[in-house]
């Protein structure tokens, strides 16, 4: 089983990376889910409807795959968001609003945002080879315009649960700068360079702030 998953990994870099990515989310599904049965059952007490939420982004090369994270927005969020025109437009310059303007978020998914803890999902996508414990945010299409000529670029490295952006700002810096880091990580990764990653991810969660 091991073998299948790393066969397509041809440079000892990238089989160790991968090699990494499964041992990492193995170990982190195994931890964590008796939490994330937790965290299960106060979405459906705070907002019954979906426990997960789904959306298509783009992974390695462009290809399209279905990331996953806990919902921490009310059911109608998209038909929310499009009746307030103002709000809309704030959301489409930055992909991104403060959480006290932002109407979609519950009261659990604002603490799961907080914590992080939304994203503990996003395990089973690292496990199935989609993403990389850490890479460059995976986006959705129309965030690539931003990226211009260097969107091909941006998409030859495998997007990650954590990365270069979570751990440099994050939500405190506008999006011409996130195109920088993100790409600062594209010329710069390496498995030293993954390490500094997960390690500062670490202490920003326990820390509970944006670093």
């Amino acid at each position: 089983m091991l073998h299948r998953l790393l066969q397509v990994y041809v440079k000892p870099r990238e089989r160790t990376k991968r090699l990494i990515d499964i041992l990492g989310s193995l170990t982190a599904l195994l931890v964590f889910s008796p939490l994330m049965a937790v965290i299960a059952l106060f979405i459906l007490l705070s907002d019954p409807g979906p426990v997960i939420f789904r959306q298509k982004r783009l992974g390695l090369h462009g290809r399209k795959f279905t990331m996953y994270k806990f919902r921490s927005m009310v059911v109608n969020a998209e038909e929310i968001l499009r009746k307030d025109k103002s709000l809309y437009d704030r959301y489409v310059s930055n992909y991104h609003l403060d959480e006290d303007e932002d109407p979609r978020v519950t009261r659990i998914g604002r603490f799961l945002r907080n914590t992080s803890l939304d994203e503990l999902p996003q395990f089973f996508n690292v496990l199935l080879g989609q993403m990389s414990l850490v890479g460059p945010r995976p986006i959705v299409g129309e965030e690539l315009v931003n990226y211009g000529d260097r969107g091909a670029d941006f998409l030859s490295v495998k997007p990650g649960l954590t990365g270069h952006w979570q751990v440099s700002g994050r939500d405190n810096i506008p999006y011409p700068q996130r195109v920088e880091v993100e790409m600062y990580y594209v010329s710069h990764h390496n498995l030293w360079l993954d390490m500094k990653i997960i390690f500062n991810t670490f202490r920003c969660v326990f820390q509970r702030k944006t670093c």
